[in-house]
């Protein structure tokens, strides 16, 4: 149950808490990721659904133990690896245009949601480990 409770805050942060455009940026890329189930049935969808379910798992641990700080993106680590796939093995437009663009969209919002997530983490070492978001108000 706390692992539910876990991902419901998670996500009413990223959704309710996050000022805009912050708020937005979060939704396109969570959905950019989940739309690998659209795409589930192929290599690509399967690593991208893997990477981000890994990922979770690690952002779950790290909320439940810290709360919402900057090491959460520690957990699009998975991500380095997946993208650097990705470009290399890019499928052919010709045969699947959705699923080529789908890739090419991932490519660019996950790059960029990984350099917010590098310098998150240099702020984390640097010392800003307290949540800088909450759910419950306090």
């Amino acid at each position: 149950m706390a692992i539910l409770k876990a991902v419901a805050e998670l996500l009413g942060i990223v959704v309710l808490r996050f000022p805009m455009p912050k708020n937005l940026w979060s939704v396109l890329l969570m959905t950019m990721n989940a739309a690998s189930l659209i795409f589930i049935q192929t290599p690509y969808g399967q690593a991208v659904f893997a990477a981000a379910i890994a990922g979770l798992v690690i952002m779950l641990f790290i909320y439940m133990k810290q709360g919402f700080v900057r090491l959460l993106g520690v957990g699009h680590i998975f991500w380095i690896p997946l993208l650097i796939w990705l470009a290399l093995n890019l499928p052919d437009k010709n045969e699947d245009l959705a699923l080529y663009w789908w890739i090419v969209g991932l490519l660019c919002t996950n790059s960029i949601s990984l350099v917010v997530d590098i310098i998150d983490l240099g702020r984390y070492v640097r010392g800003e480990r307290q949540p800088h978001y909450r759910w419950d108000h306090s």
